[in-house]
């Protein structure tokens, strides 16, 4: 019971976000600019008109993480075929950011999240006290700007192919 209790507390004292702070579909996504890993700012409304693969993950070369963005790595034209900028976004800094991208030869943005303050806005961070972090959260957002489809329990090794059915379905492009 203790333990359930502590638990709980910890939850609600170190910022955790919940499914409630999650965007609803249909709803317009957050807006948001954030740098990427080469220093560019990358604007969420200066994608207006195309599809959006907006991906939170935990830290830049960790397995499951490398998984996840070689994956969107290795289906990117089929992404970018149906009209999709693929985007990743931590709380890591724009050096890890470079550093990761170079070595996976990732050719999409990822964004520094530095105070997790879009990770907040979209119900994806995480604060441990002693540790934060992105949730592996994914949001497709439609050319309207609106969340379209919501993935907040990821499979990084399958994630792509998901997304890539379910862009599909969602753009009419079966």
């Amino acid at each position: 019971m203790f333990k359930n209790w502590l638990i709980a507390a910890l939850l609600c004292f170190t910022g955790a976000a919940t499914a409630a702070d999650v965007p609803a579909v249909g709803t317009p996504a957050p807006g948001f600019a954030l740098p990427d890993q080469d220093g560019r700012e990358f604007r969420l409304d200066a994608q207006l008109g195309k599809w959006v693969v907006l991906y939170f993950y935990p830290k830049d070369d960790t397995p499951a993480c490398t998984k996840e963005a070689c994956s969107f790595r290795d289906d990117h034209s089929k992404l970018t075929a149906l009209g999709a900028q693929i985007v990743g976004v931590s709380v890591d800094d724009t050096a890890s950011h470079a550093a990761f991208a170079r070595k996976h030869r990732l050719p999409f943005p990822l964004l520094a999240d530095r105070g997790g303050a879009v990770a907040k806005r979209y119900g994806a961070f995480s604060d441990w006290l002693v540790v934060s972090y992105a949730r592996r959260y994914t949001f497709i957002i439609d050319p309207q700007g609106k969340v379209a489809k919501v993935y907040i329990n990821v499979d990084a090794e399958h994630h792509a192919a998901e997304v890539i059915a379910d862009l599909k379905r969602l753009s009419g492009k079966n």
